[in-house]
C-alpha cells in the first residue's frame, strides 16, 4: 500500500528534484521547472526564494536567454532517495542489454556502489528488487539478435562520431554516412536511430542488417531538441499505420480468443450492424489488422478452425486456395 506524502515531505522532495535538475541540466527557465515538476510557475518561485534563503546558490537572468542556473562549479551530492525512488532506479537496470553493450561490469559497479550509499533499510529493498524480477526482453520461440556492430554503434552514439554503413533492406544495398543519435532494443532486437548526413529527420536501421561499419571520428553536434523515446513513439504509429493498410473481418471461437489474447494480437470490435449471421454460436467476431491478402491468408491458417474468415471475399479466396495447396501436401 502507498500513502500519499505530506505537504512538507512533497515540498522537500519538490526542492531537492530543483536543485537536482539544475545541477544536471544546467540553466532552466520557470516554466520548464514546472513542467518537469508539474507545478505552477508560481510554486517554481517561490521554492526558488526558499532555496536562496537556505544558502542555494541559485541565480536568476532575465530576458530571452535568461532562467535560473546554479552557481558555476557549486554542486551536492544528493542521496536522500525515497524506498519507492531506489526501487524504480534498480528496476531500470537490465543486466542482458548492459552486458551485450559491453557495460555488463560497470552496471553491476554501479549498482554496488549505490546500494552502498543507501540506507541499511533500502539496501534490503535492493536486494528484494534483485531476487523478485528478472526482466527478459526477448519474445517467446525467438532468438536473441546481437548484431556484430553493437558496440561499435554504441561508442559512436555516446561519442557523436559519424559513422560509414553498407545496409542491407528490402530495396537493396546501400552505402550511407550517418550521424547515429540513439539504439533501441525492441522485443530482442536492435535499431540504430540516426541521420543521414546532410538529410533532416531521423530514420531506424536495423543493426542486424548492417553488413559493413566504420567509424570516422569525425564529431557531430546532436539536434538540441531531438527526444529518442518522443522519436520512437512517433515512429511505431507511422510504421504500424503503414503497415497494417487492410482489416480482415473474422469470426473467432472461444479457443480462438485465448489464442488472440495470448498472442496479445490487436483486435477492433465490429461496427454496429456489420456482424454476419452465419457466425456459430459463442463465437465472437472481431476486425484483425492485416499487411496484405496474402499475409493475411497465411496467418489466419496458423489458426486452423477455430477462426472463420467473414471478409473480405478476396481473402477468403486466397485463404481456401491456400488451404486446398497443404491439403495436397498430405493427399
Amino acid at each position: 500500500m502507498y500513502l500519499r506524502q505530506s505537504a512538507p515531505r512533497m515540498k522537500a522532495s519538490r526542492l531537492l528534484s530543483i536543485m537536482m535538475l539544475l545541477q544536471a541540466r544546467g540553466r532552466m527557465t520557470a516554466p520548464a521547472l514546472a513542467q518537469a515538476l508539474e507545478v505552477s510557475e508560481r510554486t517554481i518561485l517561490r521554492d526558488i526564494d526558499h532555496l536562496s534563503a537556505a544558502g542555494v546558490p541559485i541565480w536568476g537572468d532575465r530576458g530571452r536567454n535568461g532562467g535560473f542556473a546554479l552557481r558555476e562549479g557549486w554542486s551536492t551530492d544528493l542521496t536522500g532517495l525515497t524506498q519507492d525512488e531506489a526501487r524504480a532506479l534498480l528496476l531500470a537496470g537490465l543486466p542482458g542489454p548492459a552486458t551485450e553493450l559491453g557495460l555488463g561490469g560497470m552496471a553491476s559497479s554501479a549498482r554496488q556502489k549505490m546500494i552502498a550509499s543507501l540506507h541499511p533499510d533500502l539496501r534490503e529493498q535492493a536486494d528484494r528488487v534483485a531476487n523478485r524480477l528478472h526482466v527478459d526482453a526477448v519474445d517467446w520461440y525467438r532468438a536473441q539478435e546481437t548484431p556484430p556492430f553493437l558496440r561499435d554503434a554504441a561508442d559512436a552514439v555516446w561519442n557523436s562520431h559519424r559513422i560509414e554503413d553498407k545496409y542491407e533492406s528490402w530495396r537493396g544495398t546501400s552505402r550511407r554516412e550517418l550521424e547515429p543519435l540513439g539504439l533501441v532494443l525492441k522485443a530482442g532486437v536492435w535499431y540504430l536511430i540516426a541521420k543521414i548526413v546532410g538529410k533532416t529527420g531521423a530514420l531506424t536501421f536495423r543493426l542486424a542488417n548492417i553488413q559493413e561499419f566504420r567509424c570516422s571520428r569525425r564529431h557531430f553536434k546532436r539536434p538540441a531538441r531531438f527526444d529518442l523515446a518522443r522519436y520512437w513513439r512517433d515512429a511505431l504509429d507511422r510504421y504500424e499505420a503503414d503497415l497494417y493498410r487492410l482489416t480482415a473481418h473474422v469470426a473467432v471461437s472461444p479457443r480462438g480468443q485465448r489464442w488472440l489474447a495470448n498472442g496479445r494480437v490487436k483486435t477492433a470490435p465490429v461496427p454496429q450492424g456489420a456482424g454476419s449471421a452465419a457466425v456459430p454460436p459463442g463465437w465472437k467476431e472481431c476486425l484483425l489488422p492485416i499487411e496484405s491478402v496474402e499475409q493475411g491468408a497465411r496467418t489466419l491458417l496458423g489458426y486452423g478452425a477455430q477462426v472463420k474468415i467473414v471478409g473480405p471475399k478476396e481473402l477468403r479466396n486466397r485463404f481456401m486456395k491456400e488451404l486446398l495447396k497443404t491439403k495436397t501436401l498430405y493427399a
